[in-house]
């Protein structure tokens, strides 16, 4: 099981479905737990005649209220970890976006596993970005817990989306402490005549069976738009606490690009995701 876990915790959105995912998940595992939120200073700072002085005068105050909202996220997230008797560090940060990414997914390298929250797309904020770039950044898995979620995490009804590719095959490994004690497992593949024949479902039960781990398998026809649809379909169908996938992106220029199952993912999940990349 994973043992040592990193969440970041957003501040201009609910905390609330990162929080009770991670301590929830943190205390099944007796896994350590660190959280990390972040504020966000607006870059939107009015001109003032005064010029230079006044200018970073008004900076330094964005940022110190961005602190105090990251204080106040961390505050809800001790008196959760301090309920739930789990071991935790925390801290804030209050920097550019830049320096943010750049340390979060530091940080993120160094832990088993990375829970965020979905972002939501009524509100525009860089907590919504931050995500997403951590699936890029922190060279592990990463739990993506929707926006709607309430209560604690499970993952008793495992589904494993399965194309046959390199992704899909880190997800694979990247989740096996969930899969290994997972009540039921399901194989979902679409458009399984495109997967290379040496890593088809068939294999894949295969390899499972062989480490005790039988498996459902689901195989459908699905249209290149509709890819992401069926999944959460049979998703809901059969039930599953989480989805495992592979996640497809590259950042080119500073400029983060993913592949449609993957961009619709993050914009419409209803259960969460472990994604890998």
């Amino acid at each position: 099981m994973f043992k040592d876990l990193l969440v970041h915790i957003p501040t201009e959105r609910s905390p609330r479905p990162a929080i009770d995912a991670s301590v929830s998940l943190a205390m099944t595992a007796g896994a350590h737990l660190d959280a990390i939120a972040t504020g966000y200073a607006s870059t939107n700072v009015p001109f003032v005649a005064e010029g230079g002085a006044a200018i970073a005068s008004s900076l330094q105050f964005e940022y110190e209220r961005a602190l105090e909202r990251a204080d106040a996220a961390l505050r809800i997230f001790e008196v959760e970890a301090k309920n739930a008797k789990i071991a935790y560090g925390k801290y804030a940060l209050s920097e550019s976006i830049a320096e943010t990414i750049s340390r979060v997914g530091a940080a993120a390298r160094l832990h088993d596993l990375t829970v965020v929250s979905q972002g939501n797309s009524d509100v525009e904020t860089f907590d919504n970005q931050l995500p997403q770039e951590l699936l890029l950044q922190a060279g592990g898995p990463v739990l993506f817990i929707p926006y709607t979620s309430r209560g604690a995490f499970k993952a008793s009804r495992i589904g494993i989306c399965w194309d046959g590719s390199r992704l899909a095959a880190r997800a694979l490994r990247d989740a096996m402490p969930f899969i290994t004690e997972a009540d039921a497992l399901t194989t979902i593949s679409l458009n399984a005549s495109e997967i290379p024949a040496d890593a088809s479902p068939e294999r894949l039960a295969r390899h499972l069976a062989r480490k005790g781990l039988p498996t459902k398998a689901i195989s459908l026809q699905s249209d290149r738009g509709n890819l992401q649809s069926s999944i959460l379909s049979i998703a809901a169908d059969e039930g599953l606490d989480l989805l495992v996938m592979g996640g497809y992106g590259h950042s080119r220029l500073q400029e983060t690009v993913f592949g449609g199952v993957t961009r619709e993912m993050f914009r419409s999940m209803t259960v969460p995701v472990l994604m890998s990349h």
